[in-house]
């Protein structure tokens, strides 16, 4: 079970030495990525004009450029809305940045009411991510948005 209130506090924590948005989301990539069991990729696409563009992450490589409405990141930012994706082969539009990828979920991360990048987190299990996983994210993000200097 995952501990996303401690995990926000140490994000927070973190942030307390500097809000700016790079060192925010590069630490809370890697506390994600040490913190949730079973995910092979956890990071940030950040909104640049007409694409979203690779950000602060760890796990293998990754796409660097997604346009809007491709892929779950991509559907995310055009949607604004979470979206959980149990089984990736069946989200038509998948992007394969890593072919062991098989269940995502995406949080829309807002600045001024505008969605301005996405937290991005993959797993090579099927239906690894539940409510739970999306309600703490969601909280996770809400306070990311309050703290970070964009």
């Amino acid at each position: 079970m995952v501990d996303y209130v401690l995990i926000t506090k140490q994000m927070e924590s973190l942030a307390e030495e500097s809000s700016e948005c790079i060192p925010v989301m590069a630490n809370t990539a890697a506390l994600l990525f040490s913190e949730m069991p079973d995910i092979n990729w956890a990071g940030f696409y950040l909104v640049k004009e007409d694409c979203l563009i690779l950000g602060p992450f760890q796990g293998k490589v990754a796409c660097v450029r997604i346009e809007k409405g491709k892929g779950v990141c991509g559907k995310a930012w055009e949607e604004d809305r979470i979206q959980l994706v149990p089984d990736v082969h069946c989200f038509q539009g998948h992007i394969a940045c890593d072919s062991a990828s098989r269940s995502e979920i995406v949080i829309p991360i807002h600045n001024k009411g505008e969605v301005a990048a996405v937290l991005d987190i993959d797993s090579p299990i099927l239906s690894r991510f539940s409510e739970k996983d999306k309600e703490g994210l969601a909280d996770l993000v809400e306070k990311f948005e309050q703290i970070i200097r964009w």
